[in-house]
């Protein structure tokens, strides 16, 4: 049954690229020619190709579950010993796999559209379900023709090599889907911006229907980026939980701009202007997140995150990204130049603060890029390697971070079209005066010894600005102190709830990351079982290792006593697992934590004395307003696409003063 199913997907993926090639050209060329019963084919074509790259998807998940070996992933990616999590992950925990889910997610976006965009005018949703068809049929093509999951083995072996020990995770077991559904799900903003480049037209309508679709992609990619940071911090055995790898910055650089299309988009859906300036931003987007695919499948990267180990692969994703990128750029060159511009705005506006918003996070996403791609560009022009570490990025990345948490305050606070600056100051004040507050509460509390309390002090500074500039504009929208503030508070629209959210999310992340970045304490030492160390007023005890096993390791258990003053305060058991296949050590941590600091043990080798162990101890405070804020900023994506104008869609059409009017149908394309 399982060789029968494994070969069902394999055509079932065949199969798809060419509905897809059949998805790209004839809703294009019917849109072009007002042809309805071309148009229409969009539609099932996009739920056919759903239907068939999920039975491809579910056929290789089958093939990793029953432990089918004759199927070269599964042999080189699984083992019969491999708990039932780890056996399903392991279907994306590898290249080709990670590429059949990258194009499963793509399909249910396009899907998605076919089956939810009823309201969609028939030619923009033709032509913007024309360019997914496009983008599945490059990647399919690559997964089919260079990276096939189905290859097989005959004679079956009888076992397999197993997934990477590191891999092995409830957190990276759901991270990739989550970081796929973000940056693949940008794939429809960049669907509908080139459409609307080829109809010629963008107006506020467009705008709200491109708008839920970016908003879905940036939540499951801030929810990707939080687990997969969260995965490094307690996995690793490091202590850290960002180090600016690149195949981290892949998925960030998108995040930053996608963040700016998000907002860009308001101003088109409230004012009509920066039409051009969105589409660009939906191009970029998807271009840097097509840029991610290059660098982690192409093997130009090496990293935990990064699968492929064929540079050869990486010639056919260049190609792809010349199409895409460079085809893009070319009619966002022609057509973007007759896009008329909407209504005017002063500087000092809620237009103006989001139009500094998108530069400073575009300019962020290009320092960013410029320190990712660097040492690739030397090596290949001077054959030298170089690295690009954190202070480059530290350096150039926080302050461009520091006016834009300073607008965040301001802009939501101005009015549309022109604004009075004096005005919105005035009604923040308070926050202004707590954010010193906690600055100079912060340097009497850990002094100004080194750099970094400053830096943390003026980290919680901002922190604080944020989420009471953020409160205090929610509480005077909804009047709190006045009476029928609940009615105001639910007639209020879920995404402007939303944004208050993910702002506010957005304070408590900074205040982690200045806490753990200014003020973490370490001690790595040997130790023999009775042994004792000091760390942030806690004394660790080191009992001793017993070993233990585990479904598919061996491993040696440390028991470690945290107290407090002579209380006590946690009993912690790193790990140091050794896997049977493939053999390989890795660590497993102990955290024990609390609302406001985390202390973090890991064991390491044992040492020449007897029962002596390298161990590991951090003090981490303020380390979980980190993953606070992740789950606040995605709760407010959440509850704002549960928004009825964002369920519902945009209204039909009408031509609004000043667009660009429609281009007849034979020039369109």
């Amino acid at each position: 049954m399982s060789i029968e199913f494994i070969e069902i997907g394999h055509f079932a993926l065949a199969l798809a690229l060419m509905v897809a090639m059949a998805q790209a050209i004839i809703p294009l060329v019917g849109a072009g020619r007002g042809n309805a019963a071309m148009m229409a084919v969009a539609k099932p074509a996009a739920l056919m190709q759903l239907v068939l790259v999920l039975t491809a998807f579910i056929a290789l998940i089958h093939a990793f579950v029953t432990s089918d070996f004759s199927v070269t992933g599964v042999y080189n990616n699984s083992h019969t010993a491999k708990p039932l999590l780890y056996k399903i992950a392991g279907t994306w925990g590898n290249h080709e796999g990670s590429l059949v889910l990258w194009v499963t997610i793509l399909a249910i976006f396009g899907g998605s559209v076919a089956a939810f965009g009823n309201n969609l005018p028939p030619a923009l949703k033709a032509r913007a379900l024309a360019v997914q068809g496009m983008i599945s049929v490059g990647f399919i093509a690559f997964i089919l023709f260079t990276s096939n999951p189905f290859l097989r083995i005959l004679p079956a072996p009888s076992e397999g090599m197993g997934l990477n020990p590191q891999l092995q995770d409830p957190g990276l077991a759901i991270h990739p889907p989550m970081l796929y559904f973000g940056y693949v799900g940008f794939s429809m903003a960049f669907s509908f911006a080139v459409a609307a480049l080829i109809e010629g037209r963008v107006d506020a309508t467009w705008a709200r229907w491109v708008r839920p679709w970016t908003l879905a992609a940036w939540t499951f990619l801030t929810m990707g980026i939080g687990l997969g940071s969260w995965w490094a911090y307690y996995t690793l055995g490091w202590g850290g939980w960002w180090y600016w790898d690149p195949v981290e910055n892949a998925s960030f650089i998108p995040w930053l701009t996608g963040t700016a299309l998000l907002h860009s988009a308001i101003v088109v859906e409230k004012r009509e202007a920066l039409k051009s300036w969105t589409i660009l931003l939906a191009i970029v987007t998807f271009s840097l997140s097509l840029l991610g695919t290059f660098l982690v499948r192409s093997g130009v990267l090496t990293s935990v995150h990064a699968f492929a180990s064929d540079p050869t692969r990486g010639v056919f994703i260049l190609v792809l990204l010349a199409i895409a990128i460079g085809g893009s750029f070319t009619l966002y060159a022609i057509r973007a130049p007759h896009l008329q511009g909407g209504g005017l705005f002063a500087p000092i506006s809620r237009e103006g603060g989001l139009l500094i918003n998108n530069l400073l996070l575009t300019t962020a996403a290009a320092t960013v890029l410029l320190g990712t791609l660097y040492p690739l560009i030397t090596e290949v022009l001077s054959s030298n390697k170089i690295s690009v570490g954190p202070p480059y990025f530290d350096g150039v990345f926080v302050p461009l971070m520091i006016p834009l948490i300073i607008l965040m305050g301001i802009g939501p606070r101005l009015a549309w079209k022109r604004g009075d600056l004096g005005a919105a100051l005035s009604r923040i004040k308070i926050a202004a005066l707590a954010s010193v507050a906690m600055m100079a509460l912060s340097l009497v509390m850990n002094g100004a010894a080194k750099f970094t309390d400053i830096g943390g002090a003026f980290g919680l500074g901002m922190a604080t600005w944020l989420a009471l500039s953020t409160a205090s504009e929610w509480i005077d929208r909804v009047k709190l102190t006045k009476g029928g503030a609940w009615q105001r508070i639910t007639n209020l629209p879920r995404a402007a709830h939303g944004m208050t959210i993910a702002h506010f999310g957005m304070a408590v992340l900074i205040a982690g990351v200045s806490g753990a970045g200014a003020w973490k304490q370490e001690h790595i030492q040997t130790m023999a079982p009775g042994q004792s160390v000091e760390i942030a007023g806690y004394t660790m005890t080191f009992e001793g290792v017993k070993m233990i096993k585990g479904p598919n390791y061996d491993a040696g258990q440390a028991t470690i006593t945290a107290t407090k003053g002579g209380d006590f305060v946690a009993t912690m058991h790193p790990e140091l697992r050794s896997y049977i296949q493939p053999p390989q050590q890795t660590t497993f941590t102990s955290i024990h934590t609390t609302f406001f600091a985390d202390l973090y043990a890991a064991l390491g080798e044992a040492q020449g004395a007897e029962g002596a162990f390298v161990t590991r101890f951090y003090y981490q405070p303020l380390i979980p307003f980190l993953w606070y804020g992740v789950l606040l900023m995605a709760f407010g994506g959440l509850v704002s696409l549960t928004d009825r104008r964002l369920r519902v869609g945009a209204p039909q059409r009408a031509t609004p003063a000043g667009a660009m009017p429609a281009p007849e149908p034979a020039a369109a394309e």
